[in-house]
């Protein structure tokens, strides 16, 4: 289901954002079919910081669920922040954090601070994709402390219902337990790690670590863009 498509959602996104969108995943064009690829939403400040995520397609409901959530953490974090990017980046984090506890019944540690950027990022061995600019990595995300014992329903719920959901994966805690995670825990994972990075950075993690999409620049292939040309019958003209 296109969530865009809904009346609600457009006006939302139209009072809170300003869209844009950007391929970078392969993907072919057969006739008019669209084969292969994938979809991920970057809530992101106007310099390109990512606040939020949506990994995979979604109805209306619930990306309108999650750009009302984003919004409204972020209007609380500036609030609280005083001014203070610090603290409104802990804010950020301590928030996926909490929301992947009382949705998903898991808590991670969110991570607080961000270590020195690795030496050599840049360097002219590093590869590089046509346009020369070097491939974002994928971030680790926060570390699973283990489960809300308090949310014990809400965590088995969660895992009979990621268990064969698209994108879901077994993750592991500190203590070697496995669980289950669909696609939204995963970047609320992320997030409590990572929110506040620059979406050039964030954005593989999303699309190949969770999505498992393999990130390309190679243009869209399309297959047979007018199929109707191929078509027998009286009035279509032939070659």
């Amino acid at each position: 289901m296109n969530a865009l498509a809904d009346k609600k959602v457009g006006e939302y996104v139209d009072k809170y954002f300003v869209a844009a969108f950007q391929r970078v995943g392969t993907f072919r064009i057969v006739g008019k079919q669209k084969q292969g690829g994938n979809v991920a939403c970057y809530f992101c400040a106007p310099d390109g910081r990512v606040l939020h995520a949506v990994a995979g397609p979604v109805n209306s409901q619930q990306f309108l669920a999650e750009a009302k959530w984003v919004v409204e953490t972020t209007e609380k974090a500036i609030k609280d922040s005083k001014g203070d990017g610090g603290k409104f980046k802990i804010a950020m984090r301590t928030a996926h954090a909490e929301k992947l506890r009382r949705e998903h019944g898991l808590a991670v540690e969110p991570i607080t601070f961000d270590p020195p950027e690795a030496q050599g990022a840049n360097d002219a061995l590093t590869y590089r994709d046509p346009t020369g600019q070097p491939l974002a990595p994928v971030l680790k995300p926060a570390p699973i402390d283990g489960p809300d014992v308090t949310f014990r329903a809400a965590l088995e719920k969660s895992q009979t219902a990621n268990k064969g959901a698209p994108g879901a994966k077994m993750m592991a805690d500190r203590k070697g337990g496995r669980w289950v995670l669909g696609t939204q825990g995963q970047v609320h994972m992320l997030m409590a790690a990572h929110s506040m990075g620059q979406i050039d950075r964030i954005y593989a993690s999303v699309f190949e670590g969770i999505l498992g999409e393999r990130i390309s620049t190679r243009p869209v292939e399309v297959v047979d863009p007018f199929p109707w040309n191929n078509r027998g019958g009286k009035g279509d003209k032939q070659k």
